[in-house]
């Protein structure tokens, strides 16, 4: 499914919309995670993070592996550095009022599944 139609299903609100004047990509795989070392050994290259961290590393991470989007839970929403730092990296940032437990629960209904 493509990440702008997992957003508009989900909900999700676009803190990078200047991501999507391009072809959104297709996305079927995710992590869940709070630890970025986690992150970084297990996340799918093309694939969404989700989130409570959202501080500057967390795109980072993001940029090392290869993800394309990062989801933030609990309608926590990082600084305006964090987001203009991700949209000039090319990763889409969103942010939904759910939990953690349940956007991965919604991603998985649309198709989305873990790496292993």
């Amino acid at each position: 499914m493509k990440l702008r139609e997992i957003a508009e299903k989900l909900n999700f609100k676009e803190l990078t919309p200047e991501l999507f004047t391009v072809e959104s990509p297709e996305v079927s795989r995710g992590h869940v995670s709070d630890l970025l070392s986690d992150v970084l050994a297990n996340a799918p290259a093309g694939g969404v993070l989700v989130t409570l961290q959202v501080h500057m590393n967390v795109i980072a991470v993001a940029m090392h592996s290869g993800l394309v989007a990062v989801i933030f839970s609990s309608d926590r929403i990082p600084d305006d550095e964090v987001i203009k730092k991700a949209a000039e990296e090319g990763i889409a940032l969103f942010v939904s009022e759910e939990s953690s437990f349940d956007i991965a629960g919604q991603l998985y209904e649309s198709g989305v599944r873990g790496e292993n």
